[in-house]
């Protein structure tokens, strides 16, 4: 399957929480991402890991692969495209909190990790 379309909020999809009240988290992590440095045009693997509360919903994983495979082509920076994930998956999930970590695969010997983080404010 290969995608050119740029990745939309829209293609993420959600399930009711089976427990909404229960404060517990969900870990998803995807060993495989791709995308492309835009300085170099060289491909960027990472490795991403998200880790939330949900609130009323969660995330259903098919739509997450398929979103995830639409950054393959796109040339967008570490710090740009973990932070524009974040924003759709809490976005679409509304979650209590979240966080997600990618980690790069080295290049030139030099390795980056990076964390963003959600919190909703309190009712």
């Amino acid at each position: 399957m290969f995608f050119t379309e740029s990745p939309t909020v829209d293609q993420l999809e959600t399930f009711p929480n089976p427990r909404p009240g229960r404060d517990y988290s969900i870990e998803i992590v995807c060993p495989e991402f791709t995308s492309v440095c835009p300085l170099t045009g060289q491909p960027d693997f990472g490795t991403l890991v998200f880790t939330y509360t949900p609130g009323d919903v969660c995330v259903e994983l098919k739509s997450l692969k398929l979103y995830l495979q639409r950054f393959r082509n796109q040339g967008i920076y570490y710090e740009q495209v973990t932070n524009r994930i974040l924003d759709d998956f809490v976005a679409v999930a509304k979650p209590v909190r979240a966080k997600l970590e990618s980690r790069w695969t080295p290049r030139g010997g030099i390795s980056t990790n990076v964390t963003v983080t959600y919190t909703a404010e309190a009712k």
